[in-house]
């Protein structure tokens, strides 16, 4: 390999962000790492604000993003994988502030690597890729705490992004009951079919007169939005209830009385699957690729290298849904 493609975001000396897909010397990327010919990324929330420019996501131009990637092993000089492995990779600080997925090649250190399920493509594992990571995460962390199906509903927020819809075909796949929040009414029968037992209106919620406590409503829930949203659902849960929290796309400030938490004995669970160990991802990529399979072509749009730049500006607007993987 002497160039390769990759999308490249790069910041003038005016400030103006520029995407381009561009043919690039093997030296642009460190080669001290076990090194990946990339077959497919996906795309996230965090590679848009990546893509555009945004410092606190990554701090150096020109830079490849893209915090996913599966492919193949070419090298290892760690010789802990073989050439030929199928491999995939998510988070940790690659497509941040080390050059990401959105590239025919990755180097990246051996411990950011697993070794991908021999029931799964490279092409299934991206379509999962840290939306689907994200979202087993979630639910396997309301099953450690006790939210079993018997126990009532459980919400998904943001259930038209990548992560909600996954959220909702998995929980459905294991027996739950579950309720959208949806804020793309286009989009409710779509939720329904994927297996939402109903769904409801996210600009509805978000108008209920503010009280201490809501009614006890759902036995657990996957936030994606933050801010007023997470605030009203942690109070509409019921005794015992948990509440994974994974995104903050509605706010980052949570102005949230300690009434659900000593009353009702609710639980609030971080979830961050970038920094996770290898370990615990390799445990629930194991659990994806067997008793968690899902079907997720529905969901995904497949796309080129080429047409990831229109992509990021429509999750950049708020009007994509699903998830979108890219051919590398």
């Amino acid at each position: 390999m002497q160039t390769f493609r990759a999308l490249v975001t790069e910041i003038n000396t005016e400030g103006k962000v520029t995407n381009e897909v561009q043919s690039l010397p093997r030296s642009f990327i460190p080669m001290d790492g076990v090194l990946i010919r990339v077959q497919y990324s996906s795309l996230n929330f965090k590679d848009a604000l990546s893509a555009n420019g945004h410092k606190g996501i990554t701090r150096n131009y020109p830079h490849i993003p893209g915090i996913d990637a599966a492919g193949v092993v070419e090298e290892d000089p760690t010789g802990t994988f073989l050439a030929g492995t199928r491999v995939l990779v998510t988070g940790f600080d690659m497509g941040m502030n080390a050059h990401g997925g959105l590239s025919e090649y990755i180097c990246v250190p051996a411990n950011w690597v697993i070794e991908i399920p021999p029931t799964l493509s490279t092409r299934t594992a991206m379509q999962w890729g840290t939306a689907g990571l994200t979202a087993a995460m979630a639910i396997d962390a309301l099953v450690s705490n006790h939210v079993s199906p018997e126990k009532g509903d459980v919400l998904v927020t943001g259930a038209s992004g990548g992560v909600g819809m996954i959220s909702i075909q998995l929980l459905k796949k294991l027996g739950y009951s579950v309720v959208a929040l949806n804020g793309k009414p286009q989009l409710n029968n779509t939720l329904l079919d994927l297996g939402a037992a109903r769904v409801i209106s996210r600009q509805k919620f978000s108008e209920e007169p503010v009280r201490a406590l809501y009614a006890m409503d759902y036995v657990g829930a996957i936030d994606t939005l933050g801010g007023d949203f997470l605030v009203q659902l942690v109070k509409r849960l019921k005794y015992g209830g948990s509440v994974a929290v994974c995104g903050m796309a509605a706010g980052i400030e949570i102005p949230l009385q300690v009434y659900p938490f000593i009353l009702r004995g609710i639980r609030m669970l971080g979830i961050y699957s970038a920094d996770s160990s290898l370990a615990y991802k390799q445990k629930i990529w194991t659990s994806i690729a067997n008793e968690w399979m899902l079907d997720l072509d529905s969901i995904c749009q497949e796309i080129s290298l080429d047409e990831v730049p229109r992509i990021l500006e429509k999750m950049l607007m708020g009007t994509s849904s699903g998830r979108y993987i890219v051919k590398i």
